[in-house]
C-alpha cells in the first residue's frame, strides 16, 4: 500500500517522506515497550472529523486547527485555535507534567487543591506577595487584607475647604444609611470639629474654624445580605447561606439578599 512502510515489523511510516531519522520507530507489542516513535508520521495527520478549509498545520485534531512542533525550543505542543478533548469517564481526561503557557482566554471548571482556594480564603489570611518596589529583584513585599465582621467599603481623603464631603454617588445604593461612621484626623493646628449631619451621600462637617482635616468613611454594604460570622460546620460547605456558597455569578437562581438566610447587622449606628 503506497505511503506506509515496515507495517509487520511494528514501525508505522505514514507519508511520502522517509523519516530523519530510522530509529525515530521502535518495535512495540502490546503495550510492553515504549510508545515513542511507534507512529511517525512525516506529513499532515488528521485525528477525527473535519470540515473542508479547515486542516492547517501537521497534526489536526478534531475540527480544530492545529500545529505540532517538537522542534521549537522549550514547547512540545503548539496549538493554534480551539481545542476540544472529550476524554473518558477518569479523574483526569488530560494530565500535562511541566509548565502551560497560554496565550487566549481559558474557561474552565475547576477542582483539587486549588479548588477551594479559589473559591474561598482561608485562616492563613488574604495575602498578596510581590517584587519589593524600593529594593527591586530579590526582595519581596507581603502585605495582606484588612480582616473583620462585615462586608464593608470605606471613602477616605482630605477636606481643606468647606464643610461637606460628598460620598461616590453609587454609595447610596450601595451602602446601608445607619451604618456609616466617620473618623476625622485635624492636620496642622487642634481644630474643633464635629459631624454636623450624614447619610450615605454627604457628610456635613462644622467648626468654629476652617476645616483642614483627613477623613476616613466606612459603611457596610445593603447589595448582599449581612454575614453570619459564627456558625457551626466542619468547613465552609456549612455555611448557612447556600447563595454565599454558590460562586457563579451568571446563575439566575443565586440570591444574594434571600431574605431566608440573612444574618444579623454587623454595625447600626442610627
Amino acid at each position: 500500500m503506497a505511503g506506509i512502510r515496515d507495517l509487520e515489523s511494528g514501525k508505522i511510516y505514514i507519508g511520502v517522506e522517509e523519516p530523519a531519522k530510522l530509529d525515530q520507530a521502535v518495535e512495540t507489542l502490546n503495550g510492553d515497550k515504549p510508545f515513542d516513535g511507534t507512529l511517525v508520521a512525516t506529513g499532515p495527520t488528521f485525528l477525527g472529523a473535519h470540515k473542508g478549509g479547515f486542516a492547517k498545520g501537521t497534526l489536526n485534531v478534531g475540527t480544530a486547527l492545529g500545529e505540532w512542533s517538537p522542534g521549537v525550543d522549550g514547547r512540545a505542543v503548539q496549538v493554534e485555535g480551539d481545542v476540544e478533548v472529550i476524554g473518558e469517564v477518569a479523574e483526569n481526561a488530560v494530565y500535562i507534567d511541566g509548565d502551560v503557557y497560554v496565550t487566549g482566554d481559558v474557561d474552565c471548571g475547576n477542582k483539587g487543591r486549588l479548588a477551594s482556594r479559589f473559591q474561598i480564603a482561608d485562616s492563613l489570611g488574604k495575602v498578596f506577595d510581590m517584587v519589593h518596589p524600593s529594593k527591586g529583584q530579590g526582595h519581596r513585599l507581603a502585605y495582606a487584607c484588612i480582616e473583620g465582621p462585615e462586608v464593608a467599603v470605606y471613602y477616605r481623603g482630605r477636606i481643606k475647604t468647606g464643610t461637606e464631603i460628598v460620598l461616590p454617588s453609587y454609595w447610596k445604593d450601595l451602602v446601608h444609611e445607619d451604618s456609616i461612621t466617620v473618623q476625622l484626623t485635624p492636620i496642622g493646628t487642634q481644630q474643633d470639629i464635629i459631624v454636623k449631619e450624614f447619610d450615605n451621600e454627604k457628610v456635613v462637617l462644622e467648626s468654629d474654624t476652617s476645616i483642614d482635616c483627613f477623613y476616613m468613611i466606612c459603611g457596610e454594604r445593603k447589595d448582599i445580605n449581612p454575614l453570619h460570622v459564627e456558625y457551626e460546620g466542619a468547613t465552609w460547605e456549612d455555611y448557612p447561606d447556600p447563595n454565599h456558597r454558590n460562586f457563579n455569578p451568571l446563575d439566575p437562581e443565586r440570591n444574594l439578599l434571600d431574605e431566608r438566610y440573612r444574618g444579623p447587622r454587623r454595625t447600626v449606628t442610627s
